[in-house]
């Protein structure tokens, strides 16, 4: 009994470190999700983990232990914000596109973040969501956050704070996933930039068509059937930018690692 006291505040070092990354983490932060189910799934991922962590000695509960649960805390909200620039480039690339195609005032209500999303980038978000269960991304994101505890033990502060190597890296990271948002809504957005042009030259020669009546449904057949014909690249594109997270998550977790 006494050794199951003496374990309980590694123990719970643990579970806050798997809870915070399921704060953020794509899939498993979904609102729609149960908070009773999340931290249910924590703790039994608590109690996987426990035998893998490392750890010098017996943690005592003391004001140093404020400071390892903060440490937790950071360390699962980092590795889970890496997981989350994913989703973050989809929904930077619907934005772009519902711009060009005139959607951007139709928002709709995204149900895992119970907030305003852009038409296609709730749509592809979805896509991608799918894509990830379908390809067991979401293990590897709990293998991820499980490895971790291999390279930062629960009794060290994790390295690279003050250098500014974390912060850079995750600056460096989402500009990445910003500028594959983007490429990932160039063919779409150029080839409707084309379309405007084409739009704007017949106005000027045929003044007497009115071109905000043809202009926006020629827009959005053009952009439909442009998307169609992308469509088979997308889930390539995903596949190459889920494994930058993974990677990422790797190198992030080599860069916080104690010394």
């Amino acid at each position: 009994m006494m050794q199951l006291v003496e374990l309980l505040p590694a123990f719970l070092l643990v579970f806050i470190r798997i809870t915070a990354f399921f704060v953020v983490a794509p899939i498993f932060s979904a609102r729609n999700i149960p908070a009773m189910y999340k931290v249910g799934l924590s703790f039994f991922l608590a109690l996987i983990a426990f035998p893998l962590v490392k750890a010098s000695g017996t943690i005592q509960l003391d004001w140093e232990y404020v400071y390892l649960a903060l440490k937790e805390v950071l360390v699962g909200l980092i590795l889970g914000f890496i997981g989350l620039l994913l989703l973050s480039a989809i929904q930077t690339a619907g934005s772009f596109i519902d711009m060009m195609l005139g959607l951007a005032m139709a928002s709709v209500i995204d149900p895992l973040t119970g907030m305003n999303s852009p038409l296609m980038g709730n749509f592809k978000y979805v896509l991608t969501l799918l894509f990830i269960l379908s390809v067991n991304g979401h293990h590897l994101l709990i293998e991820g956050v499980l490895s971790s505890y291999q390279a930062i033990p629960l009794d060290k502060w994790m390295s690279g704070w003050g250098d500014g190597s974390i912060s850079g890296f995750l600056l460096e990271k989402f500009s990445y996933m910003f500028m594959s948002g983007m490429l990932l809504a160039a063919p779409l957005v150029s080839s409707l930039f084309v379309m405007d042009v084409a739009l704007g030259i017949v106005a000027k020669t045929v003044p007497q068509m009115n071109i905000f009546v043809v202009g926006m449904p020629a827009k959005l057949l053009g952009g439909f059937l442009v998307l169609i014909v992308v469509f088979p690249a997308y889930f390539f594109v995903i596949g190459r930018l889920l494994e930058v997270v993974f990677s990422s998550m790797a190198q992030m977790i080599k860069i916080m690692g104690a010394v």
